[in-house]
């Protein structure tokens, strides 16, 4: 298992070669992998990650089934943070291609498959599991056609079950059919950090850097049976007659009792005008790039419309008001406070302490924490300064990022303590409250999920080391910094309320719709921004598709930051005019409730959109991660609400002038 720090020090190592070859550097490249040349006959390694399903969504090692393992044994590849999270697991395997050479190969030929062995065959054949195997960093893509359409999938399957048959069949042949770029040095060389770090491109000679690239890995995969008599006398590496993929079913392998599975294999070696830069295209191809311009076309109708109403409420409504007020001599002043009405009784009383006023500053605390580390992740990837080819750096940066604004969380939530208070008496209790509400949320979720993972013998299992590793992280980076965040916090000047309040509290008058249903009615507006890509986020993390449409992603972030700004303006202002005060909590939960509807879509995603999602376990463990993510927006798009709706309150009735 591979530190975290680990990835910070390849982080460091690319910055210190920038430096020191930048003054004979023509350019680098970032992000991903850097590019690799090899010369005809060179080995290449491919490597096999985890077995993966979209009916169970839990990932299984591939040597948890009877496969060919490589001479010199199974080993791990160093995995970032990420990727364990992730549930991956990369191993090393047997199947080694050497450049630029067309060949069939034999690997191995199992031993009589045992009861077990059968049944976990059967058992992932029906379940749709896929085999993930990487080369060069590139993932394996297979094609198939559907109602005659071309499709593209990532990885093959462990086996098929024809529909006129009782059997299972295991693939047991594939095809690889390898793109490469023949390249000729240019006068650039490629000085890498390690097999998947950074890389620099500088001067050098051409001899140096010609070879052929890899840019493209496909796979064909096949059941083929063989005779176990025949292929036993063959050893691993030995060359096999190239064969077609059989259509019949007695000319395929079956899985049962007793049966010799024979393992083989056939490489081609195809030029291609794809360049190395561009070979991540027929991945992240976008499809329905119409469909989220029309999400944002939606979006910002349902923003004009609401800036229309702020714009109303603070032209026409709130500056008449004042403008009439401030125009009359003081003895009509003094008469129009006794026959005032709306927004301006609760003078005394808007900006009275809230109910569960520590909560409320916890939660606000760890929205911006929250925020900040979206908003700077999802630039960052709309730049592309975070590439595929670096599986696990988007959830890595993302920890990394949760962490470090910690600093941010304390400071927030400690002078708004201060400032609901008049007081820094308690900074500390906020603090560490701050510190552990919502990682405590997430790690009690994480906990029960792994329990079931563990049961099920998953790779997505968190292993007892990862979870002191995380717990660390946690108490040694967030909590203290949280902590110096709040202590700064206390020595920041409180924000002063415009208006005094009344020692005793105002009756809110009673009204004929709870206002608990206008705050969850508010909810649907930010919902509407978000719920087309919200589908595309969720299809890239159910069924294994890459999503990496960020500068989508990023105007639709803007959007929904500015509907939620609205909308709690919008509610808040209505709550001061039926002389409501207690509008703290209704500000933070109107934009905040767009939480309850993302948990609801999630369920109605799982009913409708993963039909195939099979067995309580797997439910569970979906339902689990999206109240995960249904909690963390609560507290981002609650924290905005309020802040914006707090800076309206402040503004409004800081131009009113009654004593």
């Amino acid at each position: 298992m591979a530190s975290p720090l680990i990835s910070t020090r390849r982080y460091w190592s690319f910055f210190i070669y920038v430096v020191l070859v930048s003054h004979a550097s023509s350019g680098f490249y970032l992000p991903g992998s850097y590019m690799h040349t090899y010369s005809t006959g060179e080995e290449i390694l491919v490597k096999v990650n985890s077995l993966t399903s979209i009916e169970t969504e839990l990932p299984f090692s591939y040597y948890s089934l009877p496969y060919c393992k490589p001479p010199g044994g199974v080993k791990k590849s160093a995995e970032n943070l990420g990727e364990l999270l992730m549930g991956d697991q990369i191993d090393n395997s047997p199947y080694r291609f050497r450049m630029n050479v067309n060949e069939s190969i034999y690997l191995c030929t199992t031993p009589p498959l045992n009861e077990h062995e059968v049944k976990l065959l059967k058992q992932r054949t029906r379940d749709l599991y896929q085999v993930n195997m990487i080369l060069d960093n590139l993932p394996a893509l297979r094609y198939a056609n559907q109602n005659g359409l071309k499709i593209q999938w990532t990885g093959f399957p462990v086996g098929y079950s024809p529909q006129n048959s009782n059997n299972d069949y295991i693939i047991n042949h594939l095809k690889f059919r390898v793109l490469i770029h023949e390249y000729e040095g240019g006068g650039i060389q490629i000085i890498g950090t390690g097999e998947e770090g950074m890389g620099v491109i500088s001067e050098t000679d051409k001899s140096k850097a010609s070879g052929f690239e890899i840019v493209g890995f496909e796979v064909v995969p096949c059941s083929v049976k063989y005779e176990p008599e025949k292929m036993t006398k063959l050893h691993m590496y030995d060359n096999t007659s190239s064969i077609s993929c059989p259509l019949e079913l007695e000319k395929s392998q079956i899985i049962r009792e007793q049966e010799r599975v024979s393992f083989t294999y056939e490489v081609e070696f195809v030029k291609s005008d794809i360049r190395w830069p561009s070979r991540w295209d027929a991945y992240l191809k976008m499809d329905g790039a119409r469909v989220h311009w029309f999400s944002i076309l939606n979006s910002l109708m349902v923003i004009f419309f609401l800036a229309g109403i702020v714009f109303v409420i603070f032209l026409r409504t709130v500056r008449r008001d004042l403008t009439k007020y401030e125009e009359l001599d003081k003895e009509a002043q003094a008469q129009m406070n006794e026959e005032l009405s709306g927004w301006k009784l609760v003078v005394g009383d808007v900006f009275r302490e809230p109910n569960h006023s520590k909560l409320l500053c916890v939660m606000i605390g760890d929205g911006v924490q929250i925020t900040g580390m979206a908003v700077v992740t999802i630039v960052f990837a709309a730049f592309g300064f975070m590439s595929p080819a670096s599986r696990g750096m988007l959830l890595t940066g993302m920890i990394l990022l949760y962490l470090f604004l910690g600093i941010a969380a304390g400071y927030v939530s400690v002078r708004a303590w201060r400032t609901i208070k008049g007081t820094s008496e308690g900074w500390r209790s906020v603090s560490w409250s701050t510190a552990c509400f919502f990682p405590g949320i997430v790690f009690v979720i994480l906990t029960v999920l792994n329990f079931i993972l563990w049961g099920s013998k998953s790779t997505g299992a968190l292993p007892i080391s990862l979870y002191f590793v995380l717990i660390s992280l946690w108490f040694c980076i967030s909590v203290p910094l949280t902590l110096l965040g709040g202590y700064l916090g206390t020595r920041a000047e409180p924000i002063s309320y415009p208006v005094r309040t009344n020692q005793i509290p105002r009756e809110i008058p009673a009204r004929k719709y709870p206002s608990w249903l206008l705050v969850l009615g508010a909810g649907t507006l930010p919902f509407g921004t978000l719920f087309i890509e919200l589908f595309f986020i969720l299809s890239s993390i159910w069924l294994g598709r890459f999503y990496y449409v960020f500068g989508f992603l990023l105007i639709v972030l803007l959007l929904l930051v500015t509907v939620c700004a609205e909308v709690s303006v919008v509610l808040t202002y209505m709550h001061l005019c039926v002389e409501d005060w207690m509008w703290w909590w209704k500000a933070f939960y109107a934009s905040g409730s767009v939480a309850l509807y993302v948990f609801l879509y999630s369920i109605n995603y799982l009913i409708f959109d993963l039909q195939s999602l099979s067995g309580p376990v797997s439910a569970i463990l979906y339902l689990g991660y999206s109240l995960i993510m249904s909690v963390a927006i609560m507290l981002s798009t609650g924290t905005i609400g309020f802040l914006t709706s707090f800076c309206f309150v402040h503004y409004l009735f800081a131009s009113v002038k009654i004593d």
